[in-house]
């Protein structure tokens, strides 16, 4: 028994056109070195000022012409270092970040004033932004146990916290019952501030 055929053809073939009009063309050109019978079927660049202007050569001349073509003749130490440097970037401008609009006429220079210190340092000195916040009475009685402003940052409050706890901790007074019930205050006050989210 034969296997059903596909319903679609599984292998495409490409037609071979007629030879192509550039082919036809590189035929017909000859070699642009005089007295040359051969076809120009190679373009070499014309010179280094020219490079998008061509001469059709043959294959013999074309091998000649490049082994003996120099792009930097011609061209001092300078020059030279100057395009290896400028080849980097593709030979496009460049210049230092930030300073693109500088100095272009027409162009009125604009001084930007970084109060924050976002992008370094500044000549005046930061202030350090306090939170705005509304606090629930029992989160004041918390800042009020720890003995903090009720705009203390989180920073603040940790760093009250440890110094507080290391006070009235019962190894460091000696057993005292008055530090370890204000230990206790403290503890809970802090408890309210985390369960809060302001720590």
């Amino acid at each position: 028994m034969t296997p059903p055929r596909p319903r679609f053809k599984s292998d495409i073939r490409i037609k071979k056109d007629a030879p192509a009009k550039k082919a036809v063309e590189a035929e017909a050109r000859p070699c642009a070195v005089k007295d040359c019978a051969k076809p120009g079927n190679c373009k070499v660049p014309l010179s280094r000022e020219n490079l998008g202007e061509y001469l059709w050569l043959c294959t013999a001349h074309a091998r000649a012409r490049n082994e003996s073509w120099d792009f930097f003749k011609d061209m001092g130490d300078g020059d030279i270092r100057k395009f290896r440097d400028e080849a980097i970037f593709g030979h496009r401008p460049t210049w230092p970040m930030g300073k693109r609009g500088a100095g272009m006429p027409g162009q009125a220079t604009q001084t930007f004033h970084d109060g924050y210190a976002v992008f370094g340092e500044d000549d005046e000195k930061v202030q350090v932004r306090r939170p705005e916040r509304q606090l629930t009475r029992l989160q004041s009685m918390a800042m009020d146990t720890m003995a903090l402003s009720h705009n203390a940052t989180l920073i603040e409050i940790k760093a009250r916290y440890k110094e507080l706890v290391k006070r009235f901790h019962p190894d460091a007074n000696g057993g005292d019952r008055g530090a370890e019930e204000r230990l206790k205050q403290v503890i809970k006050a802090y408890g309210v501030l985390r369960a809060s989210g302001l720590v």
